[in-house]
């Protein structure tokens, strides 16, 4: 059963990051060829800050997802009820500040934002795109832990493919009907309120769970020891725009969201992965299923390290060319910087290959023991970031991101292999070298092939193809050669789910 909920999390979350993907390339090139450059790096530093309200969440979100497995694996519905009755109560207090929050965005942003923009027009904007972010604090957060703990994931995802889908249709309509920006982000933010209020609903429906008798006053333990790990993800995913918003300008801004939407949409793909399995692993670390842990990581981890050579090869040589026929005939910004476009790949890269110990880690409640490397990644994200961009530009908060990264990834390879795996380090550094010789090769061999200069999308994927083929085969031959008996489990694993499909 939990290798069945797996494949459905997977397998939805997959289809639902292809749907994201096309959100966020369809979404944004629209608001570019029709209102400019500089109105998308306007939304999308707006979007950026109404983030950094999540910091208040203080992490309690992974940690009210790890204390939910023992009792999901129990069967304890009325700690159960009383971790979400606590939970709600809590996101709710964050929904509410989060109002405040918006109003002083409001005076704030207008100010700091280096853009000509008429204060209605900006203040407008911030209160618009922050309808959804308090809908899902105030509803729907806790019961997608839930759900997500339940290893259920693919609940989640189906009514975000929902949501998705409808809001661009609606942003293709509302923009040929010759709408307002303003307009087509209300429109697309009523939209996604339907996400939290249907997770809120499914919860109460289809589970036996009685609030009415709950406690509101469950005692989470290291709910302060997540803050740390929050904050270092928000600056991860945040500081670079701030920096650019504050000390370069929304041009800027914009050329950074477009080659981040391609880092991005990669990450989602990475982050299918994982998504429910996390779940996985967090059932056996609850039922003291030890060797069974470490067998199933272990099969997973070469699985994991293969898609992720193929995947970032293809990234790495394919990034700049995509973003030069994405933008093509766009005139106010030059979008073309393949050494920024590089540089973001590789801390995207680093990211990937520490993707699996996090993830382990933190199902483990392992918040407190790995607090220190949060908070170190945090702070020289900031500093490089902060004095590279004024020199550097783009480039030198990139820059600052890589360094950061590889600080936290090689405490996170350390602390899963030593205090959760409970084996030595050098099991996975072996498959990351792997990882990272391989997509090295294929880079060097596509680059001899000399592929045709794309000047429009067909030419464009048929170099993909074979840049994905060449990567492919480069990697499966190298892990094969590596670890031939893990490799042959991978098949007889995918074996027996071919099967078990066709019964």
């Amino acid at each position: 059963m939990r290798s069945k909920k797996a494949l459905y999390n997977i397998f939805s979350n997959l289809i639902l990051q292809v749907v994201i993907i096309i959100y966020g390339f369809v979404v944004p090139k629209i608001i570019i060829d029709y209102f400019g450059s500089d109105v998308n790096g306007l939304i999308a530093s707006i979007t950026q800050f109404l983030a950094y309200i999540s910091l208040l969440e203080s992490g309690f979100g992974p940690v009210v997802k790890a204390t939910l497995y023992g009792p999901i694996a129990k069967k304890d519905n009325a700690a159960i009820a009383s971790i979400l009755k606590t939970s709600e109560k809590f996101f709710r207090r964050i929904a509410l500040i989060f109002i405040l929050y918006i109003i002083i965005l409001c005076f704030v942003f207008p100010l700091i934002a280096r853009a000509d923009f008429n204060a209605i027009f900006t203040i407008s904007l911030v209160i618009i795109i922050g309808i959804s972010t308090f809908a899902e604090y105030y509803f729907g957060m806790t019961y997608r832990i839930f759900l997500q703990a339940e290893q259920k994931t693919y609940v989640v995802s189906i009514i975000q493919i929902v949501t998705y889908i409808m809001s661009v249709i609606a942003v293709v309509v509302m923009a040929l009907l010759g709408c307002s920006v303003l307009m087509i982000k209300l429109i697309t933010g009523l939209l996604f309120i339907i996400r939290p209020l249907a997770q809120n609903m499914y919860v109460k429906r289809k589970y036996d769970i009685r609030f009415n008798t709950a406690s509101n006053d469950y005692p989470i333990k290291q709910k302060w020891d997540g803050l740390a790990q929050h904050i270092a993800a928000v600056i991860h995913g945040n500081t670079d725009v701030a920096v650019l918003t504050i000390f370069s300008t929304l041009t800027e801004v914009s050329v950074y969201s477009v080659y981040s939407l391609v880092v991005a949409g990669i990450k989602k793909i990475v982050q299918s992965l994982i998504n429910g399995l996390d779940a996985s692993f967090g059932d056996m670390i609850a039922k003291d299923e030890d060797d069974n842990l470490k067998k199933k990581f272990s099969v997973f981890e070469l699985l994991f390290f293969m898609i992720i050579a193929t995947v970032f090869t293809c990234t790495f040589v394919l990034i700049t060319p995509f973003v030069q026929v994405y933008m093509k005939g766009v005139t106010d910004v030059d979008y073309v910087r393949p050494v920024f476009g590089y540089l973001l790949v590789a801390s995207e890269f680093i990211w990937a290959l520490r993707t699996p110990y996090s993830s382990i880690t933190l199902a483990a409640g392992h918040f407190k023991q790995t607090r220190k490397g949060a908070w170190a990644e945090a702070i020289v994200n900031i500093v490089l970031s902060v004095t590279l961009v004024f020199n550097f530009g783009l480039i030198g908060v990139a820059i600052g991101t890589i360094v950061a990264m590889l600080i936290r990834t090689v405490e996170f390879v350390y602390h899963a292999n030593k205090y959760v795996l409970k084996r030595t380090s050098w099991a996975s550094i072996g498959k990351i070298l792997v990882a990272t010789v391989a997509t090295i090769i294929a880079i060097v061999i596509v680059d001899f092939v000399n592929l045709a200069i794309p000047d429009g999308y067909i030419t464009w994927i048929l170099n993909a193809l074979i840049v994905f083929l060449i990567a492919t085969v480069v990697s499966f031959v190298l892990f094969f050669a590596c670890y031939k008996k893990e490799f042959m489990a991978v098949l007889e694993k995918a074996k027996r789910m071919i099967k078990r499909k066709k019964k």
